[in-house]
């Protein structure tokens, strides 16, 4: 009696422990090697301690394999992620194309009306919300102060290119290995194209003409790129066509670039004292533009959280989806790191907290420039697109990476600028054709 007694409650203590390990959910969240997005997953502590009933599993990678990985999966409904980090160039098509799981549901605590208008317009289709910004940027200039001040130069406030040209001319000091600017030159629609297209909008520069006709042919975007890789091949640092947005970010900290042009997002990693060498000499201007365009290219960017509709755990996702991206999880990085390095770019809130704007420099800079970017009219010409460094439509992914690789391919000098532009308008002009654009 008593071994049949002890048999029973081994068998109820075994199926409670089966029940309790089937009570729990196991996700998937794809994201980008950002500073920011691993600095995410060193708190998982704090979203397990709310949430005990959920596991994430983590696929990290590089930006450009993410954006294949993840569109891979999403166009066959392959279902491998439960969460993905995109950017507010998929979330309107792919939420048009109903790939995307609408979050019109979160809670009153989540307050999405604090989310930027910029932003959170940027990432609905017809009113309804379809991803949650994880952070939000622009684009600006970020330089040396002390590099600045020893080579007499005076950054002002919004610079020409000119201006630049003359900044990174003095400043470069190759010898000490001083290189007086550093851009993107890594191949990718998001990476190198993200700052050339932007640099062609303040050169009044367009994608395409108002019948989808490519304009690589045209005098502004040739003054473009031959002043891109003027600045580069003078004054920039070797093995430029092989850096992205992290490489530059790296080489700014260890103290090798008197300049860097990219994400107002990076100004808390310049200014980290336990990350960059040069921590106490950053300043920031406006995003250049070109002498005569009153236009310059401040980009609109956020990574997102989106939940596809290939995943069988959607509440688990939006559930980790809105810890991620909430005034909580803020105050928590705030508590950690302090308020210099909560994620920027989303919600109001944040900037009228003064004891944010006090410890982040950069910030009234990052709101100013989120809030004036107009990537409806990227350029000072008519556009038929929407997008201020890049294109928002589906054959852009393709496209753009290729004329990246192009681009890429004259910075390490084999091909002219001719070259580059003759062969980006050739074959951007093909896929056009291909896609019905273009007649």
């Amino acid at each position: 009696m008593t071994l049949t007694i002890r048999a029973l409650m081994g068998a109820c203590a075994l199926g409670a422990l089966a029940t309790a390990a089937s009570a729990e959910t196991n996700i998937t969240v794809a994201t980008v090697n950002n500073g920011d997005m691993v600095r995410m997953q060193s708190y998982m502590d704090d979203f397990y301690a709310q949430h005990p009933d959920i596991k994430v599993e983590w696929v990290t990678l590089e930006e450009n394999i993410l954006r294949q990985r993840v569109t891979q999966d999403i166009a066959t409904n392959g279902g491998q992620f439960d969460v993905m980090t995109i950017g507010n160039y998929e979330v309107p098509i792919w939420g048009e194309r109903d790939w995307l799981v609408p979050l019109d549901d979160l809670s009153d605590a989540y307050d999405v009306d604090d989310l930027l208008p910029a932003i959170r317009g940027a990432l609905s289709v017809d009113g309804t919300l379809y991803a949650a910004p994880f952070y939000g940027e622009s684009a600006m200039v970020m330089y040396r102060t002390d590099l600045a001040e020893k080579a007499g130069v005076t950054i002002p406030e919004n610079p020409t290119w000119t201006q630049i040209k003359d900044a990174a001319a003095k400043m470069t000091d190759k010898d000490a290995g001083i290189y007086g600017i550093c851009l993107r030159g890594k191949p990718g629609w998001g990476e190198n194209m993200a700052f050339i297209s932007a640099m062609a909008n303040s050169y009044g520069a367009r994608w395409f003409d108002m019948d989808w006709r490519p304009e690589f042919d045209t005098d502004p975007w040739k003054a473009t790129l031959t002043d891109y890789l003027d600045l580069m091949e003078n004054y920039g640092p070797p093995g430029a066509s092989s850096n992205g947005f992290n490489e530059n970010l790296s080489l700014f900290q260890q103290g090798k670039c008197g300049m860097w042009i990219d994400a107002t997002v990076a100004a808390s990693f310049l200014t980290d004292p336990e990350e960059s060498q040069v921590a106490d000499n950053v300043g920031y201007a406006v995003f250049p533009n070109k002498e005569g365009v009153d236009n310059h290219g401040n980009w609109l960017w956020s990574w997102n959280l989106a939940i596809p509709k290939s995943s069988e755990k959607q509440e688990a996702a939006k559930a980790f989806v809105e810890w991620a991206t909430s005034k909580e999880y803020t105050m928590l990085v705030a508590d950690k790191e302090g308020w210099r390095a909560a994620p920027p770019g989303t919600r109001q809130s944040l900037y009228d907290n003064q004891e944010y704007l006090e410890a982040a420099p950069f910030a009234q800079l990052t709101i100013d420039t989120i809030s004036t970017a107009t990537p409806e009219k990227p350029s000072v010409q008519d556009v038929p697109y929407v997008g201020a460094q890049f294109v928002s439509i589906p054959e852009f992914q393709g496209i753009g990476t290729a004329v990246g690789q192009v681009f890429s391919a004259a910075l390490a000098g084999q091909m002219d600028a001719d070259q580059a532009l003759s062969s980006a308008q050739s074959l951007t002009e093909r896929e056009m054709r291909k896609a019905g654009y273009e007649k």
